[in-house]
């Protein structure tokens, strides 16, 4: 399971500022269903200042997710819309006392529904929209410039790295050459070189992801390994969780116990989801076995 700040768990479970704004004159929406992540922020803002005096978010996404807006919100009210643009990601982590590496890409989503809410506010073209050709990341939508920006505001010098703070290369990983040749290009302009073998700065303690092949049967047993390996966490509060199916890179796996309808499933789900990661060094999605039989 992710290791959560205090601050964090504070922010998931007594959200500040919940909910839309009455009569907002700034919104911004970031993210979609499909993608797992989308942000509502509205804002109320005073027309002769421009000093935000209400901030409020709807959310669908993890305990991540959910914390980042809530402290985004807390952040910028009172502030006028260019000291609100100055607010980095980095800065909503620093006020949860931190997040965990693979978390850090909902500060990033606050981040951005900011600029969209102030570019909506001031009539400026604002889209999440990607030009063809820009797209990276196809699974989460992710292109170019935001892997490039983000990569510069944070110092990064991995993939995995890249994709903790924005989730490209989460999904089927087939952008992972893209990132490869956007990570070439932006260290070269820092004087850096960029060795997808080096040990990343920005990953320490994790253990390198190892690409070998492995058959379906192997795949299988690490999946229920990492499970395994979580589940007394779920059983010491009356839940659990069962493998159903594996299809390709897609993992469903069905909440039993106090986890089914837990306000947190979504939450053990990305801790699921990470420990399986590691475990088979591929990147893949635990899904709720709802959504199989949705789709059956």
């Amino acid at each position: 399971m992710w290791d959560y700040s205090e601050t964090v768990k504070e922010h998931f479970f007594n959200p500040r500022n919940a909910g839309a704004v009455a009569n907002a004159n700034a919104i911004g929406e970031i993210g979609s269903l499909s993608c797992g992540d989308a942000l509502r922020l509205t804002l109320r803002v005073d027309p002769m200042t421009e000093r935000i005096e209400q901030a409020g978010f709807q959310t669908f996404g993890c305990g991540s997710a959910i914390a980042s807006s809530s402290a985004l919100t807390e952040i910028i009210k009172g502030m006028t819309l260019d000291e609100a643009l100055a607010v980095s990601n980095q800065d909503i982590a620093d006020y949860l006392d931190g997040l965990p590496p693979e978390k850090m890409h909902c500060s990033v989503m606050g981040r951005e529904a900011l600029q969209a809410a102030v570019a909506n506010y001031r009539g400026e073209s604002w889209k999440e929209d990607h030009e063809e050709g820009a797209l990276v990341c196809k699974c989460f939508a992710v292109d170019a410039v935001l892997i490039e920006d983000t990569i510069r505001a944070n110092g990064l010098d991995s993939v995995t790295a890249v994709t903790n703070y924005t989730k490209a290369g989460g999904g089927c990983s087939a952008c992972q050459e893209g990132i490869e040749e956007i990570l070439t290009q932006v260290l070269a302009e820092q004087g850096k070189t960029f060795d997808p073998t080096a040990p990343s700065a920005t990953t320490a303690g994790k253990p390198p992801i190892d690409r070998k092949g492995l058959t379906n049967l192997q795949r299988i047993r690490r999946i229920e390994t990492a499970i395994d390996a979580i589940r007394p966490n779920l059983q010491r509060d009356q839940g659990d969780v069962e493998l159903v199916d594996v299809d390709g890179r897609d993992i469903y796996v069905e909440m039993t116990g106090a986890c089914s309808g837990c306000q947190m499933a979504a939450t053990t789900l990305d801790g699921i989801q990470q420990r399986i990661v590691e475990e088979l060094g591929e990147f893949v999605r635990v899904l709720p076995i709802e959504l199989m039989r949705k789709s059956a």
